[in-house]
């Protein structure tokens, strides 16, 4: 399958001097006017497709659509895409993991050397999503907390921890380390790879949606689905949509006074406003010379947040700088611009610049730019600080929505009087319960993070206090942040505030925020008071912060430290005091914000080279509880048949050297019949396991009291727990069931009400094959790899929908189900399916027969037939079919290589 690279004549030398860096593919080679028109975000998409060019998952005629950009891209022409490296979290590395060890495991059970399975590109793993805020405002909260971490994960920590000895090309960042996308930023981010000599950019995909935080740093990242993620650490393409980029010009300079996170919280509004989901968006403008790295990062890491791929920052003086600041050595840096330089995808604003082609354009002066914070339920609601009292009064007012909590006037003014470790204590709604410095949103910029240091001091000086009922907390994304507290002599004022740290990692912005105190907690249920989270998150979705924070601000970390000062959302800081000092004094909002000066002047003495080297030379050493972990020394795993969160799954077995061929479908049942957008939250839980559900009842068959059944997420690992978590959404509305809602469905033959997961066990006992029928948008939500392993563990043979989400079309077709489309204006409904027949769907036994897109015909038992189209985009896919799925193709393939 390994053809020459049709592209060879344009590898160039990039020369140093007193010898070379190595190889590379000149893109001003080409001599093609269109590339030098392309924005710089499709430059990197471009430079991957010649790299990676071999006729087969990568063809001259994608190169060519990618530099016709201008004219493809309106057409949603889909593209190839390798990235360099591929970026894990603990909650998706953990089922990676499994997989790699499952497929080690065939490889040496078919007489290949199962020391091949590696992944063929970079895996960073950062464990970072385990950590909970239950211990806070103590000095020793990091320890206590990452002691519970360590009592409730010490499985999946063991089980990683193996992965990073037995498998090369990967790199696991022990937990306590710091959060996924700080840590990349920091740290692993390559800006340009060299690899054996040849050079290319550094890109990026991750199995969390912030990975876009990268792309502050010229690098093109963003969040994929498991299966797509495991598919590109085993070398194979991805499948994308030519995207659109808007161009985001900047002009001026952001006003005294104003944070990066208000520039974030606005540009979010705009680019919601705009509509930008599926495009990539790439800044540009004068403006940019004003803009920290830091600052870039933190509008890049709410991508998802405004709904775009990328928020892309190309690499200009600015990110060599940073490069410089956290440790990468001098001689890396000159590669980084010579290589970027040579293919024009450097930016210098010190030269006259080309006029690029966008798809649509925005455009913002940072002086137009107000403090403000978002919320109570949404990230891109933006409310400016001045006009905040009167928005939080509008909230208890306006009816239930967004905006809205439908508190009545006569209530609005209910104060709940409750005793606080045996002190009297009052709660209004609006009052401030959980005030947290969190996320690598904000954690990474230290001009925000000593900013709210700052405060802290002001604050301590005048005599303010934060009331002691508040659970106030500090998360920093890297140990960077520590050090540069503690240099600049402001940590102790943030302690003296209840602002201790607590861990390092994802803490309450993924609603890892821990327990309230249970007479605040009382007060709140017993009252009905909407109480108030105020954090520097990037995500306040209602329900996500905490169960008890019916309204939930994201603000920059100084605010959030004003904000648990004043113990209210209700307030005008403008006007109203924010407390008394010690002298009897009323304290106000001015007297306590630092200038931008002020705040220059601290980070320019206290954030130094010599912390992020000292970090991150000591990151993979680990931490004691880690380096006390004891794993198996073997490349090979050692199953436990007792283990709830790591279990082998079938994939594999009776697995043979010869891929098995197409396969059609014979007399199947329907499993489930939908209507349109279910989701892969309908398809597979995250969340909690339902006492009465059938992976609680595999939990508690296997020893596991209710208390610890932990998450879906955590669980990931379990095969047997995911499948039976499969379709167990109560929310799910099947056909079958005539409008009931809830996870059950009909066993066709015998007409019985089951659980899905019992229907299908039962099916496959009989030796049925089943399909689902859907409607339009079928897989929409999250790409969670479980929406594909779930329903072919169920026994699943093919999905008939009027249309499939993108990605979770192809993770259908990784893990071997057939994506059916039925023709436009067709549907279960007017071709008169009940979802109550048995379905055949033949399809030629030799691959060679099949096309991508071809039309297919379904018959049912009832002489019904009709006509869909198959959903195998490409020859790749095809072949993926072929082998009974992605991971089964790259055994075969690698066997086959090693021949």
């Amino acid at each position: 399958m390994v053809n020459e690279n049709p592209f060879k004549s344009i590898l160039k030398t990039l020369e140093k001097p007193g010898g070379e860096f190595g190889k590379y593919y000149s893109l001003p080679a080409l001599n093609d006017p269109r590339i030098d028109r392309l924005p710089y975000s499709i430059k990197i998409l471009l430079e991957s497709a010649i790299r990676n060019c071999d006729e087969f998952q990568v063809k001259s005629n994608d190169v060519e659509k990618i530099i016709d950009w201008e004219n493809t891209a309106p057409k949603l022409v889909e593209i190839p895409f390798k990235p360099a490296r591929v970026l894990l979290q603990d909650f998706t590395g953990v089922p990676a993991v499994v997989d790699l060890a499952c497929m080690r495991d065939a490889m040496n059970n078919l007489g290949g050397d199962s020391n091949k399975i590696n992944p063929l590109v970079p895996v960073d793993l950062v464990i970072d999503h385990s950590v909970q805020v239950d211990v806070a405002r103590s000095e020793n909260a990091v320890q206590a907390n990452m002691e519970l971490e360590f009592q409730r994960n010490k499985e999946r920590f063991a089980f990683l921890k193996w992965g990073s000895n037995a498998f090369q090309n990967m790199l696991v960042v022990p937990p306590g380390s710091g959060i996924v996308h700080q840590v990349n930023l920091e740290y692993l981010g390559r800006v340009v790879f060299n690899t054996n000599g040849l050079l290319y950019p550094d890109s990026v995909v991750g199995t969390d949606s912030h990975t876009t935080m990268i792309d502050g740093l010229g690098v093109a990242g963003w969040g994929v689905g498991g299966i797509e993620a495991e598919a590109a650490m085993l070398g194979q393409p991805m499948s994308m949509v030519l995207p659109g980029v808007v161009g985001f010009k900047l002009s001026g300079k952001l006003r005294d006074g104003v944070t990066a996170t208000d520039l974030v919280l606005t540009v979010t509004q705009m680019l919601r406003k705009h509509g930008v989901v599926g495009k990539f968006v790439e800044f540009y403008g004068e403006g940019m010379s004003e803009l920290s790295l830091a600052d870039r990062a933190t509008i890049a890491n709410m991508s998802p947040e405004y709904g775009a791929t990328m928020g892309f920052f190309p690499v200009d003086h600015v990110t060599l700088q940073y490069l410089k600041l956290t440790g990468r050595s001098d001689e890396t840096i000159s590669m980084i611009e010579s290589y970027l330089r040579a293919n024009r995808m450097f930016v210098d604003y010190s030269e006259p610049q080309i006029e690029r082609m966008y798809s649509s354009y925005l455009a913002l002066n940072l002086e137009d730019v107000e403090p403000c914070i978002s919320g109570p339920k949404r990230p891109h609601d933006r409310v400016p600080l001045r006009e905040m009292k009167a928005d939080w009064h509008a909230c208890l007012d306006n009816r239930v929505g967004f905006k809205g909590f439908a508190i009545p006037k006569e209530s609005q003014s209910k104060v709940a009087e409750f005793s606080f470790r045996g002190t009297p204590a009052q709660l209004r709604h609006g009052d401030v319960v959980i005030a947290a410095i969190t996320s690598c949103t904000n954690t990474s910029n230290p001009s925000v993070m000593l900013g709210a240091a700052l405060v802290a001091k002001k604050a301590c000086e005048l005599g303010l206090e934060v009331k002691p009922w508040i659970k106030t907390s500090l998360a920093p994304g890297s140990g960077v942040v520590t050090k540069y507290l503690e240099k600049s002599g402001l940590q102790k004022y943030l302690n003296q505030l209840g602002f201790h740290i607590v861990g390092y990692g994802c803490t309450t912005c993924i609603g890892n925020s821990g327990d309230i105190d249970e007479a605040v907690a009382s007060a709140i249920t017993e009252n009905d008071l909407v109480a108030a989270a105020v954090l520097s998150g990037n995500r306040n979705f209602e329900g996500r912060v905490h169960p008890l924070t019916r309204a939930n601000y994201l603000a920059s970390p100084p605010l959030v430290v004003a904000y648990a000062l004043a113990g209210t959302v209700g307030i005008d800081f403008e006007t109203e005091p924010i407390g008394v000092g010690k002298d009897g004094k009323k304290i106000f909002f001015r007297d306590i914000w630092p200038s931008n000066d002020e705040v220059a002047q601290v980070v320019h003495s206290s954030v130094l080279p010599d912390m992020f080297k000292a970090t991150y030379q000591a990151i993979t050493k680990g931490n004691p509880m880690w380096n006390q972990l004891s794993v198996p020394s073997g490349t090979l795993y050692a199953w436990d048949s007792k283990s709830t969160y790591i279990h082998e799954p079938p994939y594999f077995k009776s697995m043979t050297m010869s891929p098995p061929g197409p396969h059609g479908v014979k007399d199947a049942y329907c499993l489930l019949n939908f209507g349109d957008s279910i989701t892969t939250d309908h398809i597979s839980l995250a969340g909690s396991i339902h006492k009465d559900s059938p992976a609680a009842r595999y939990l508690m068959e296997h020893g596991v009291d209710r208390r610890d059944f932990n998450s879906y997420g955590s669980r990931r690992g379990n095969d047997e727990v995911m499948a039976r978590g499969t379709f167990a959404n109560i929310r799910l509305v099947n056909k079958l069931l005539g409008g009931e809602v809830g996870p059950k469905t009909i066993h066709i033959s015998t007409g019985e009400k089951l659980s899905v997961f019992d229907a299908a066990m039962r099916c496959k006992s009989e030796g049925r094959d089943t399909v689902i029928l859907a409607g339009a948008e079928y897989g929409s939500g999250s790409s969670r790899d479980w929406a594909a392993k779930g329903p072919m563990l169920l026994g699943v043979k093919a999905v008939i929908a009027k249309s499939f989400e993108r990605i979770h079309r192809s993770n259908l077709v990784g893990m071997g189900i057939i994506p059916l489309c039925f023709k436009p204006g067709e549907d279960a409904e007017t071709l008169g399916l009940t979802g109550h027949e048995c379905y055949s769907i033949d399809l030629p036994s030799n691959v060679s027969e099949i096309r991508p897109g071809q039309d297919v015909t379904v018959v049912t038992d009832n002489g019904k037939s009709f006509t869909c189209t198959l959903r195998f985009d490409t020859e790749v896919e095809l072949a993926y079919f072929d082998h009974g799925g992605i991971l089964q193709y790259a055994i075969r393939n690698l066997i086959h290589t090693n021949h």
